[in-house]
């Protein structure tokens, strides 16, 4: 029955529904790691504009893989 759940449905609601949460997880994993990299980045104030400039960037590199 587990498995069952991993399989493809043809039903157009099922697949837009997949389509959609692909590409939330998509921006939002993106933003996530943009961000740990950005924070990496830089000291004091610099690295606040770093870690934004990275959720900012990372997930909007996220949303445009995962949306295609």
């Amino acid at each position: 029955m587990l498995i069952a759940g991993c399989q493809s449905s043809s039903n157009p609601q099922v697949q837009a529904r997949n389509h959609e949460f692909g590409c939330i997880a998509g921006t939002v994993g993106g933003a996530i790691v943009g961000g740990l990299i950005g924070s990496t980045i830089g000291a004091g104030s610099g690295a606040v504009l770093a870690t934004a400039a990275g959720i900012g960037g990372g997930g909007y590199l996220g949303n445009r893989l995962a949306c295609r």
